[in-house]
């Protein structure tokens, strides 16, 4: 029991100044959301045969339900596989708030999306390119369905529902902190689990399938375990490479063919793998 109030009062003092940087952070995110997702989603929609490089750089602006957006698209045959790979590619779902919350360098931030958007630009296009699958019309599942179902809270206005999400990160976040100085104190610094996510092969697969989870929790986790020094750079670029957050549940969900979307999320964790993979190198 000492053990266990030690972690808990440990993870609330080393985390309790981060509130007031994730609701800034979620306000100002909440209000391009609000702002810019309709128009993100024609641009998407009519984007063509350059749709990876629209669904690399769309997948960098903020918003919980890209991911989702993009997965009902692809379901209505607007967006072609390699599109729908790129946005989920450079997608970061949690990583900017936690990132910006615990003051790491805006130099470091930017590298990183610019190289999750580089890597999904150029997959997307090779996939494409492999793939050659056309282009067709259809119906495809609004950004708002999934939003407010699973993420955001997209009702109620923005400023209520940045609290509401910053409220459920921060308490996200105290959990895994907890459980990572758990971990520390019941396997050790030195633990083959540890040194397994630290080495540049193994770690990118473990990374990966936690990216999968298909929620906000992989890129609270990949995140965490990168700032407090758990994995390497590589290893989180993996992890968050892989984590399209709900996307892959919308497109389980919407996705007529389950063998063709379970093929794009083994895409995906390739990718994410072998990118981190070769960062780590």
């Amino acid at each position: 029991m000492e053990i266990v109030e030690h972690i808990v009062e440990h993870s609330i003092m080393d985390n309790i100044g981060l509130l007031p940087f994730l609701f800034l952070t979620y306000l100002v995110m909440e209000y391009v959301e609000h702002k810019t997702g309709n128009g993100v989603e024609r641009v998407l929609k009519k984007a063509g045969r350059i749709g990876p490089l629209v669904g690399g750089l769309a997948g960098m602006i903020p918003q919980c339900g890209m991911s989702a957006a993009a997965s009902g698209l692809y379901a209505g045959r607007m967006l072609t596989v390699g599109t729908l790979l790129a946005v989920y590619l450079s997608t970061s779902d949690e990583m900017l708030p936690i990132m910006l919350s615990n003051a790491v360098e805006p130099v470091i931030v930017i590298s990183i999306l610019l190289l999750k958007a580089g890597i999904g630009i150029a997959a997307g296009f090779l996939v494409d390119i492999v793939s050659r699958r056309g282009r067709k019309q259809g119906e495809g599942l609004k950004i708002h369905d999934m939003c407010e179902h699973e993420h955001c809270g997209c009702e109620g206005g923005i400023v209520k529902s940045a609290f509401r999400h910053t409220i459920r990160i921060f308490l996200f976040i105290l959990l895994i902190t907890a459980v990572l100085n758990l971990g520390l104190e019941l396997l050790g610094e030195n633990s083959l689990f540890w040194e397994a996510l630290s080495q540049p092969v193994i770690g990118p697969v473990l990374a990966g399938i936690i990216g999968l989870i298909p929620n906000c929790a992989a890129s609270v986790v990949i995140t965490e375990m990168y700032l407090t020094g758990t994995i390497g750079f590589g290893t989180m670029m993996s992890g968050l490479l892989v984590g399209a957050g709900v996307g892959i549940m919308v497109l389980l969900r919407v996705n007529e063919s389950k063998r063709d979307s379970l093929q794009i999320i083994g895409l995906l964790y390739l990718i994410g793998v072998v990118a981190g993979g070769l960062l780590n190198l």
